[in-house]
């Protein structure tokens, strides 16, 4: 059946260059590494400025959400930058199968292509929900585990990197060390190394010592936590560069790793078989998949415990913190995943919480904003303050709004180092339940 747009074949992998969308920089690095091993030509992308908005709002209507316009902002301003061949250029756009827009960003990036004067271009479809099955990337086992090793081994750096680099006494050993890391990660998945469990139970707790080995003064911080939309949450482009804004304001930044969303949309299906109804094979193969997804979540935890770093919770344990405050069939967009992270930073000390969304983007609105009061219930230290992201929005708003939040959780901070100075040394020595008040500042 002939389609009415450019399909990528085969033989277009020899001769096509594949440009990737920059969401999380870390994670997509390596998964383009994973996608050069499968033998693709790829680039990822890192044009940013006003003028990626601007050709997104022009090709695209302005009622669509923000990560959309984005995103066929900085392709359309790849391909009018006249650095590629466009006749061996093709693109490539995520789906993730859910009732989210972002599963139908790929018709409307073909729409602009077409506006734009590049209807010969094909796009790429990755997916594991079986969509755009003529334009999308075929997923074998090799590769997709090739996929997942490749997102473990990135969130483990972004983690050791942002529990590191606000302590470190010279600045700047952190971001090099992880530098260090991502060049040779990506030049063993390129080569077929480092790409099985047993190899990851080994490389892991390596790279993890190493971060730990670097010099640092554990002095206390404001601990912020970053939740949210998925493109929002990790796109530099799409949150004006809140880590690094973030670290500006000497603030210690805990960004819940992206295999966490993984094992989110994993899980799901099976939970829509134990509420509506399905089939035992409906049912197993998330389960299956899952517990895949968990032994390489386990070498990551091991390896962060190990070098005396903090680790996220077990996806199973994670997913239980949503009960009583929203249902686990609420998963459109980032559902009950976004409330339950909000509320493992919390429990975990990360208690100043930026909730990140598209402007208008409804399932963020409930599942993020929605939630904060009746969080603030059950946690009365939760500092969160969610902040839209939109062409219309302007940063210094934005960055003002989080400043407010930092001044509260700084006032906090010194409420809590008061109150542990305040301690006298001998009631530490007869309470063996009390810590040393020199440990406390710094938990």
């Amino acid at each position: 059946m002939q389609t009415p747009y450019p399909v990528f074949t085969e033989d277009m992998k020899k001769t096509h260059k594949i440009l990737i969308p920059n969401m999380a920089p870390v994670q997509f690095r390596m998964l383009a590494a994973a996608m050069e091993r499968s033998g693709y030509q790829v680039e990822l992308l890192g044009n940013c400025g006003s003028q990626v908005s601007e050709l997104g709002l022009k090709y695209v209507h302005n009622d669509t959400c923000y990560p959309a316009l984005l995103v066929i902002g900085q392709f359309l301003d790849a391909l009018s930058s006249g650095k590629y061949d466009l006749d061996h250029t093709a693109l490539i756009i995520t789906q993730t199968g859910g009732g989210c827009r972002a599963s139908n960003y790929i018709f409307l990036l073909r729409k602009a292509l077409v506006r734009a004067g590049y209807g010969n271009i094909p796009v790429l479809s990755l997916n594991f929900s079986g969509l755009e099955k003529e334009s999308s990337i075929p997923l074998d086992i090799k590769f997709s585990r090739m996929l997942f090793m490749a997102v473990s081994y990135g969130d483990l750096l972004t983690a050791l990197k942002a529990q590191t680099a606000p302590y470190e006494v010279r600045r700047g050993d952190a971001a090099a060390l992880q530098e260090k890391w991502l060049d040779k990660l990506c030049d063993d998945i390129r080569h077929g190394r480092g790409m099985s469990q047993r190899e990851m139970k080994s490389v892991m707790p390596e790279i993890a010592a190493e971060f730990a080995e670097i010099p640092v003064r554990r002095t206390p911080k404001v601990k912020v936590g970053v939740v949210g939309e998925i493109y929002v949450k990790y796109s530099p482009l799409g949150n004006n560069d809140l880590e690094k804004f973030l670290e500006s304001q000497d603030c210690e930044v805990n960004l819940p790793g992206l295999l966490g969303f993984v094992q989110y949309c994993a899980y799901n299906p099976g939970e829509t078989v134990r509420l509506y109804g399905g089939s035992f094979i409906e049912k197993f193969t998330p389960e299956l998949f899952l517990s895949y997804l968990g032994h390489l979540e386990k070498i990551i935890i091991n390896a962060l415990k190990s070098a005396g770093y903090h680790a996220p919770l077990p996806f199973r344990e994670l997913l239980k913190l949503a009960d009583g405050i929203i249902g686990r069939g609420d998963k459109m967009g980032e559902g009950w995943l976004l409330t339950a992270e909000m509320v493992e930073l919390i429990r975990s000390g990360y208690e100043n919480i930026i909730c990140a969304q598209p402007f208008g983007c409804l399932p963020n609105h409930i599942c993020g904003k929605g939630m904060i009061n009746k969080i603030r219930e059950l946690y009365p230290a939760a500092n969160i303050t969610p902040i839209d992201y939109d062409p219309s929005a302007t940063r210094v708003n934005q960055e003002n709004r989080i400043k407010l939040m930092l001044a509260v959780g700084r006032e906090r901070l010194q409420e809590t180092l008061g109150a542990v100075k305040s301690v006298p040394v001998e009631s530490v020595a007869d309470k063996p339940n009390v810590t040393e008040p020199r440990k406390v500042a710094l938990a």
